[in-house]
């Protein structure tokens, strides 16, 4: 099973099993035979010349199912001969200690490394891959945002964005007259939504908002990577500051209208298609099923705070070892898997969504179709702010889940003094960075090579 809490996971988030979501979205060939995403990218035209044998390790995708649709779909085409390698989902750890163990022979097999964000910064640091920014003048389609994150904090270029993930929101239609007066659904700020919430509770007479906020939900993502950062501009630096306090007092006034059931809420597509829950948030795969099903159901970029629309995205990229035996056949890979048509195989295969503009065909599903609108709204918001996942903590990402968790139950479910929780769990936070010395993270400012500081 798959996690995505440390700088050497794998893709999804905790408790999240990939081949259930093959599984509810009807299998690989339903969507892929279609066609995937309309007007195949003139960007990026094959290479006149034979790539080659180009080695492509994923650290992602190691189901087998998507194995299989990617062996079979993503690289038809490719004038080239390419050998995927892939890490099995239940040995994550696999794929930087490949990279490592390469390293250290002095002789390289692999040409192309598909990984996570999280991966690359231990790369770049322990110096494994090679700059790219002869790929990234070429590729002129991507988000500017998601371009800068692949240069890890220097100038040089380290890794191509590939593919993504992200959380968004979902109403019933039923709902939409409650919003505020003058509200935009697309453009919401954290005001609105409480609002929201509570005429929902007036019209309806009964809590219909949602949180995932079980021991298999992932609330902890909500307060890390979208209501902390949104108030605060990170949600490390400023852990204990007054934007703190405000953040967690405005959860506090939220939950007063959220569904009590919440607590035992895993995936929000359960309670949205019993209609138990009229306006959610959630990991888009845990989203998708109800989108699917249920017509009456809109999705929708997460709202604002005074800091920003923070969003925790889940980024696959692609780079080159230093030591690989065909890097110019890797860079033709790495222009390939940008194409229009490639980005639709994977968002089918597996659910990770394109990172390069274009028109979704309308034989995809219409669960992948809305979460693919709102994450490009969400994205390309003038307002949006990428709140990274932890990275650099290792083993230590399950006690930075729970800092948060305890928070929250200090604070919101216990009616504990917010500045005085803050304080207390402020120095478990503090205790983490000091045994790992992991360096700060965006949205945080930069700390360069010493450990971040809790204030």
């Amino acid at each position: 099973m798959s996690t995505d809490h440390d700088s050497s996971s794998a893709g999804w988030d905790d408790s999240l099993d990939r081949r259930d979501l093959l599984v509810r979205a009807g299998g690989v060939g339903a969507l892929l035979a279609v066609g995937g995403m309309a007007g195949a990218s003139r960007a990026f035209a094959r290479p006149d010349a034979n790539a080659g044998k180009v080695t492509a390790f994923f650290g992602q995708f190691g189901a087998i199912a998507e194995q299989e649709g990617i062996r079979k779909y993503v690289f038809k085409g490719f004038n080239g001969d390419v050998d995927p390698v892939f890490v099995p989902i239940t040995a994550p750890t696999q794929f930087v200690d490949r990279v490592r163990a390469e390293s250290k022979a002095g002789k390289g097999n692999l040409d192309l490394l598909i990984g996570l964000h999280g991966d690359f910064v231990t790369f770049q640091n322990e110096g494994l891959i090679r700059g790219v920014d002869d790929v990234a003048k070429k590729v002129t389609t991507l988000p500017p945002a998601l371009v800068k994150i692949g240069k890890l904090g220097t100038k040089t270029q380290y890794y191509i964005p590939q593919s993504q993930a992200t959380y968004v929101m979902v109403a019933n239609k039923s709902v939409l007259k409650y919003m505020p007066k003058g509200a935009d659904i697309n453009a919401l700020t954290y005001g609105q939504v409480y609002g929201w919430a509570k005429a929902i509770r007036k019209g309806t007479g009964q809590n219909r908002f949602g949180l995932p906020a079980s021991s298999t939900g992932l609330i902890h993502r909500f307060l890390q990577g979208f209501l902390v950062p949104s108030f605060t501009g990170g949600f490390v630096t400023n852990f204990r500051s007054k934007d703190a306090v405000h953040a967690w007092d405005y959860m506090r006034q939220l939950w007063q209208y959220t569904h009590p059931q919440s607590l035992t809420y895993g995936f929000m597509q359960d309670p949205l298609l019993s209609e138990e829950v009229l306006l959610a948030w959630d990991h888009v795969a845990r989203l998708k099923t109800a989108l699917d099903q249920r017509s009456d159901l809109v999705a929708f970029p997460v709202p604002k705070g005074p800091k920003g629309r923070a969003y925790m995205p889940v980024i696959v990229g692609m780079a080159i070892p230093k030591n690989a035996p065909n890097p110019a056949g890797a860079k033709a890979l790495m222009q390939w898997m940008l194409r229009l048509s490639a980005q639709a195989q994977i968002l089918s295969i597996d659910g990770f969504f394109p990172v390069v503009p274009g028109r979704l065909s309308r034989t995809l599903s219409p669960g992948l179709r809305a979460e693919a609108a709102a994450v490009g709204r969400q994205q390309k918001a003038k307002d949006a702010v990428q709140a990274l996942l932890p990275v650099g903590i290792g083993s230590e990402g399950g006690n930075f889940n729970k800092v948060y968790i305890d928070t929250f139950t200090r604070i919101v479910r216990n009616g504990e003094d917010i500045q005085t929780v803050l304080n207390d769990e402020g120095n478990q936070l503090q205790g983490i960075f000091d045994r790992t010395g992991a360096p700060c993270w965006a949205p945080d400012p930069s700390s360069g090579k010493a450990a971040c500081k809790v204030k």
